[in-house]
């Protein structure tokens, strides 16, 4: 990255990390939710925008997550950075016991299978008494909107960060072989296996991770919300709306549909419902690479991207 373009991040960064002593509360409470859901949106990226392997397994990640600090501070008593360090643990092992055979699936299958893993895991917690069963945990409060607002906002330049690393590393450039043609990656020596799994555990962590911020802040949790699968989609069309496989792609897509969402459902309520699935229809539509694509090429081509797009896609 040249020097202008991270100078102009570092400034994007403090200007957010600002806004809680500027802001209103309902400014921050919105921050938290959006940066929490580019964190996801980064952390899918890894899996899907990388690697290629389209992910409805992520919530899972999140769940977990989420438990993993409910059960610490619940029912052990032990604080908040051991519930994250267990919410971690677990999103890693499930990533590495269960990521060995599902991702020896490819496309549609991979994606059906990792569908019905937010299901089973509902099953199975509202069935465990120290998850609370159906019931679910409440968590101790803490009333502090501007510590997990910079939690948020952390974990999201930690994420955004450990992309960048993928783009320049040994690691990132074998995911990306792997997105572009699989079988050619193993023939160059390229350990797929490995490669595919450690993707689906380091995007874990970040999932699991937001999920454990989640929690704490709105100290409720129940099977149904910690494995919702609509927040797995929210996460896929917002990296696939800001540009997968690519850095910032994920982030400008999640803060700038979390912000037109926020004002449709406050303006426009009826309208808010149909919104990501307008946006999907778009997205697929006139820029399957997404915003970072678009700009990228649109000086050059000009309205005849999109006219190229639609004309991919058979409309």
């Amino acid at each position: 990255m040249s020097a202008a373009r991270i100078a102009l991040c570092a400034l994007a960064v403090a200007v957010l990390a600002a806004a809680p002593w500027f802001g209103s509360d309902v400014l921050v409470q919105f921050g938290i939710n959006a940066l929490l859901l580019a964190v996801l949106a980064q952390g899918w990226n890894i899996i899907g925008g990388y690697a290629g392997y389209a992910s409805f397994g992520n919530s899972v990640f999140y769940g977990l997550g989420s438990y993993g600090v409910a059960i610490a501070m619940v029912q052990w008593e032990l604080p908040f950075a051991a519930g994250l360090a267990f919410g971690v643990a677990m999103a890693v092992a499930f990533a590495f016991l269960l990521g060995l055979p599902v991702l020896r699936l490819k496309g549609h299958y991979f994606a059906i299978a990792t569908l019905a893993l937010a299901q089973v895991m509902i099953a199975i917690v509202s069935n465990v008494e120290l998850a609370g069963q159906n019931i679910g945990l409440v968590l101790p409060p803490l009333n502090n909107d501007p510590l997990f607002y910079e939690l948020a906002l952390g974990l999201l330049v930690l994420a955004t960060l450990t992309v960048y690393w993928l783009t320049r590393s040994r690691f990132g450039f074998g995911l990306i072989a792997i997105r572009e043609n699989e079988e050619a990656a193993a023939v160059m020596g390229v350990n797929t296996t490995l490669y595919k799994v450690l993707a689906f555990a380091l995007s874990g962590v970040f999932c699991a991770l937001a999920g454990g911020i989640h929690a704490y802040w709105i100290t409720f949790l129940d099977p149904e919300s910690a494995f919702d699968i609509s927040l797995n989609v929210k996460m896929i069309i917002m990296a696939v709306f800001g540009g997968p496989g690519t850095v910032l792609g994920p982030v400008v897509g999640a803060l700038g549909l979390s912000a037109v969402s926020e004002v449709l459902s406050s303006e426009v309520t009826s309208l808010a419902s149909l919104f990501f699935g307008l946006v999907v229809v778009a997205a697929v539509v006139l820029m399957p690479r997404g915003l970072a694509d678009v700009v990228r090429r649109f000086r050059k081509s000009g309205w005849r991207y999109f006219a190229a797009n639609i004309r991919a896609n058979r409309i």
